[in-house]
């Protein structure tokens, strides 16, 4: 009886038992299969580019999520609800309905916002972003990358260009017309909410990028790169300027350099100066909890960010970072520049940015013409801190693999980027080989090339410059002439160069010759001979002033007031020793024959005979060093970015031997220059040129130095503008030429004013100059027996002579008013036609 009573109950519990679990499963069951997984990519409208950092949330829940920097994100959930909004700053909310279970794609398109950002309001306290940054400033030593004493990693570079702002009337435009078809294709590549665009560039490149401290050296290796844009054929020089070198950007540096502007950074040492900033949130960002602050310029005109960071509560790093500089700054042409940073720590403690990706937005210059969007994208991985290389390593701050244009396949590439391509980034590729092929493409894209390059391509022969193709002049008349240099589809050893040019009035031709022999690329060096007959200024050094070759060929035009024929033979060398540090050696031999009234006495001449034309050889050596100098490499020649920190110092020792090659006189010039751009934070920057020369030996003044006068309506920097041609000479002198644009320092300070975007400018001409009695002597003493030679004046040993200006620049964007006051050499009665004041113009593309 016992045991049959007990098994029914036995059963029972074993019954519910089994009911329990399969209730308990059926729900979990129901439960997975009721999840939510909704998945998609945010992009600006405007641009294409992925939006990081968005808020994607379910309204009214706390469900939801951040895009990563690629602008995707992940929403898993079981209570989901039927609408999703995404939100950030600066960009217009946007919601879409969503389904309930299952896995979907839901990608959002956000426009910008036009509204300004409202004042922020700080109640009694402290605002507790305050405590934050200062923080931020106590780490700002453990955390900067530039307490490493060399890092490296492998890096990932891709560049798009596009047009925008693709208006009715630039629609309307001839050539626009003939593409109409591809802009309808690249407007529906834009997207359901999207801008249409025109792809005009897009390369990708990976490399392998070297910095080490002390000194302070950096070596980029280009291994691949791929380059498919309108117009571009080769490639050589656009690979060597796409590479991460020019895409770095550390936000702990108190001011950042972007299109050659100097802007304030939002955790600057000066902060509380600059910017407003409001903490208003605290999130998890992968492992990191960070706090978020939103800032704003406190002034809308000045070079400061608008924008988001987020600072690590455990060591005060930046996290991540978010800016973007509006068109209400002080910048021309540029409607928005925004930069977005992600970064990681290192070994060492020091924070280094893994991915990069920045925008500039360049407005249309008129109502029918479209505006242009820059963007560039960096990803850094595989990250070696600490490791540095021999200096020898960092000879050269670029070099380009022999292989790395080779044309990869698609299955290679894709193997090398460290993020497939979009695809809309591969329908780029297909819309710039659609547009090449049109013939109308093809036409403007010649004409662009020969304004740009200043010559034709003919192949194997560039045919130019055409800056020089004419002038008038009163020794000439009219001038015609035509040149030619052969490319690097001739030779990438051997270049030549010739010109031929004829004036109708003196009825002479004119010519140059050379050719140049390049024995090495990996330093430097070159071996040239010139030879050319044709006519000169006096006081117009061509080989001191050979990189502004616009200034040259406005020489041509006008009054020769000092005008004179010569001919010249020169033989050139030089080497690049090791980085930064390059020497010359130049022999020359020159003719001198004058056309206007000039003359000089042999030393040695007791009779005092006048003579006019002369013969001189010179031996010149030369020594030039800019520690952190870049170079790229355009074809067959070698272009200089500048000097990014260091000065430029250029010694020239030249020394006359009389006898050699007929040459009449026995000379030694001593010259040393110093060239420095200065960084003043908030007051703009400075360019500094200081020269000094010494000269000894007897030498007619047309070999000594005739300071660079202007007597032109023209205002130019190199020149002193209320001096006369030719009207003091020296031959020992020191000389300082100071240009400081202050930016918008002051006027973006003065309401009526700001909205002008006018930028102030200083100018300052100094020189301390004379000459030895031995070179007055061979001026001769007009007599009334002698010709009138024209004036020849020199400075007073204690007396210096001095310029000072201050000007106006940025009027209707490319015109600067500068207003020059000459303070001494002033007697009217040494000189009658003396200029104390003077207003110049000048035109100037900047931003």
């Amino acid at each position: 009886m016992y045991k049959s009573e007990r098994v029914p109950t036995d059963k029972k519990r074993l019954f519910f038992g089994l009911l329990c679990l399969c209730s308990m499963l059926l729900a979990s069951v129901t439960g997975l299969a009721q999840e939510t997984i909704v998945k998609g990519k945010i992009t600006d409208a405007s641009s294409g580019d992925p939006i990081p950092f968005v808020n994607v949330i379910y309204p009214g829940t706390t469900i939801g999520t951040t895009t990563d920097f690629d602008g995707n994100y992940t929403i898993r959930t079981s209570t989901p609800g039927d609408t999703l909004v995404a939100s950030y700053i600066g960009y217009k909310p946007r919601k879409k309905a969503v389904g309930k279970g299952g896995t979907q794609i839901v990608n959002f398109q956000l426009g910008e916002d036009a509204t300004q950002l409202q004042e922020i309001v700080i109640n009694a306290g402290e605002n507790p972003a305050y405590a934050i940054l200062r923080n931020v400033m106590r780490n700002k030593s453990r955390n900067d990358k530039r307490r490493l004493t060399a890092y490296e990693y492998d890096t990932y570079t891709k560049v798009e260009i596009d047009v925008d702002n693709i208006t009715d009337k630039f629609r309307e435009r001839k050539i626009i017309k003939k593409i109409t078809q591809v802009l309808d294709s690249v407007e529906r590549m834009a997207g359901e909410d999207g801008k249409p665009i025109l792809p005009l560039f897009i390369s990708e490149s990976v490399s392998k990028f070297y910095y080490r401290d002390n000194p302070q050296l950096r070596y980029e290796n280009i291994l691949k790169s791929k380059i498919n844009g309108v117009g571009v054929d080769d490639g050589t020089l656009v690979t060597q300027l796409i590479g991460s070198s020019f895409q770095e950007y550390n936000f702990y540096q108190n001011w950042l350099n972007i299109v050659t502007k100097e802007f304030v950074s939002p955790i600057a040492e000066g902060w509380r100066l600059y910017y407003e900033y409001d903490l208003t949130d605290s999130v998890y960002i992968g492992d990191d909890y960070c706090y978020r602050l939103d800032f704003s310029p406190r002034s809308p005109q000045d070079l400061a960010f608008t924008g988001t960071i987020w600072i690590t509560k455990e060591g005060y790093a930046l996290k991540q970072i978010d800016v973007t500089v509006n068109k209400q700054a002080n910048l021309n042409f540029v409607e928005k520049i925004k930069i977005q940073q992600e970064l990681e720590p290192t070994a060492e403690g020091a924070w280094l940015p893994v991915k990069n990706r920045v925008l500039i937005d360049i407005g249309e210059l008129t109502n029918t013409s479209a505006g242009m969007l820059a963007k560039f994208y960096t990803s850094n991985k595989n990250i070696v801190v600490n490791k540095p290389h021999e200096p020898a390593f960092y000879q050269h701050p670029i070099v380009m693999a022999e292989d790395a244009r080779l044309h990869e396949d698609e299955e290679s590439w894709d193997t090398l980027r460290h993020e497939p391509l979009s695809e809309s980034e591969k329908n780029v590729y297909k819309m710039i080989d659609t547009l090449q092929n049109i013939p109308i493409v093809k036409t403007y894209i010649d004409l662009v090339k020969i304004f740009v390059n200043g010559y034709f391509d003919a192949g194997k022969v560039y045919i130019g410059p055409y800056i020089g193709f004419v002038a008038v002049n009163n020794i000439e008349g009219l001038r015609l002439q035509a040149g030619f240099k052969t490319s690097m589809d001739f030779s990438n050893k051997w270049v030549l160069r010739g010109q031929l040019g004829y004036g109708f009035r003196d009825e002479r031709f004119k010519y140059a010759g050379s050719v140049q022999y390049i024995a090495s690329r990996e330093r430097w060096t070159t071996v040239s001979f010139r030879m050319r007959s044709d006519i000169g200024r006096v006081g117009v050094d061509d080989e001191t002033l050979a990189d502004n070759y616009i200034f040259l060929a406005a020489q041509r035009w006008g009054n020769y007031r000092r005008g004179y024929y010569f001919d010249e033979a020169r033989f050139n060398f030089q080497r690049e020793l090791f980085r930064g540090f390059t020497q010359r050696f130049a022999v020359k031999r020159l003719t001198f024959r004058p056309e206007f009234n000039f003359g000089y006495t042999q030393p040695e001449d007791v009779a005092g005979d006048t003579l006019s034309s002369f013969e001189t050889s010179e031996l010149v050596i030369e020594s030039r060093f800019a520690r952190d100098e870049m170079f790229i490499q355009d074809d067959n020649d070698r272009i200089s970015l500048g000097a990014l920190k260091w000065p430029i110092i250029t010694l020239r020792y030249t020394r006359g031997f009389k006898g050699v090659m007929n040459s009449d006189f026995d000379y030694t010039k001593w010259r040393l220059s110093i060239f420095k751009r200065i960084k003043f934070g908030p007051l703009g920057v400075a360019y500094l040129n200081t020269t000094g020369e010494y000269t000894t030996g007897a030498a007619p003044y047309p070999l000594l130095t005739p300071h660079l006068g202007n007597q032109s309506p023209f205002y130019t920097i190199i020149t002193y503008n209320l001096m006369d041609y030719g009207e003091f000479v020296s031959d020992r002198y020191a000389s300082l030429q100071y240009q400081h644009h202050f930016e918008g320092f002051l006027f973006n300070r003065i309401p009526l004013m700001r909205k002008l975007k006018w930028r102030l400018v200083g100018s300052a001409n100094v020189i301390y100059g004379g000459m030895s009695e031995t070179n007055k002597k061979l001026i001769p003493q007009e007599t009334s027996e002698t010709p009138k030679y024209l004036p020849v004046r020199t400075f007073d040993r204690n007396k210096p002579y001095v310029e000072l200006g201050y000007g106006i620049e940025n009027i209707f964007r490319f015109v600067r008013v500068d207003f020059v006051h000459r303070l001494s050499y002033l007697d009217k009665t040494v000189n009658p036609n003396v200029r104390k004041f003077g207003v110049f113009v000048s035109f100037q593309f900047a931003l």
